[in-house]
């Protein structure tokens, strides 16, 4: 139990002094908590309470919408060669790593299809789609996708919490939710400077 305890501490430490690296030189404000987040999810966890349906169904709508978020950014640093997508997209792979590792944890079915760009939840696949055309029109229009991504990922996520019981799954919870409120600033960023122009 000490040594749980210690690495717990060494972790939560690790996780709020990450360096900022997100915004590709532009800033400090994205993703400066997000190399923390399997490292907070590899503590040996206690015994666990098995998850309701509601529970199970977040866990695994988010599973998914962390996919939708880097299979965007994905697209859009394909697109537009600027730096913000390709490293956020890369802390969105985690983000979803995170989650896929709680869904194995609790013996779920995971919904993730390998494909870029496919899902099984219907209404994340026309979120795909739309948030692609919208990205594709100019670089504030992209900029605008990933505001409206973060925005959206963050509502998900405290909907979650509000009835998540198990302290592992609200331990990842909140380290996406700091993660995804980072990305937001940083994106609402790069929209008022290109506004400014």
């Amino acid at each position: 139990m000490k040594l749980n305890k210690t690495f717990f501490t060494i972790c939560l430490i690790l996780s709020v002094a990450a360096p900022s690296w997100a915004q590709g030189g532009q800033g400090n404000r994205s993703g400066a908590r997000n190399g923390g987040g399997n490292c907070l999810l590899l503590q040996t966890s206690a015994a666990t309470q098995p998850l309701s349906t509601a529970e199970a169904e977040d866990l695994m709508f988010l599973r998914e919408e962390e996919k939708l978020a880097r299979d965007v950014y994905q697209a859009l640093f394909a697109a537009w060669g600027v730096r913000i997508f390709d490293n956020i997209a890369s802390a969105e792979q985690r983000h979803f790593d995170a989650v896929g590792t709680l869904i194995t944890r609790y013996g779920l079915k995971d919904p993730a299809q390998p494909t870029a760009g496919i899902f099984t939840n219907p209404e994340l696949q026309r979120l795909y789609v739309d948030l692609i055309a919208k990205g594709s029109l100019s670089l504030l229009d992209a900029m605008e996708v990933g505001v409206a991504i973060e925005e959206k990922d963050i509502e998900d996520l405290k909907a979650a919490m509000a009835i998540a019981k198990n302290k592992d799954v609200l331990r990842v919870y909140s380290n996406l939710l700091n993660g995804s409120l980072n990305h937001l600033a940083a994106f609402d960023s790069h929209v008022e400077t290109i506004r400014a122009r």
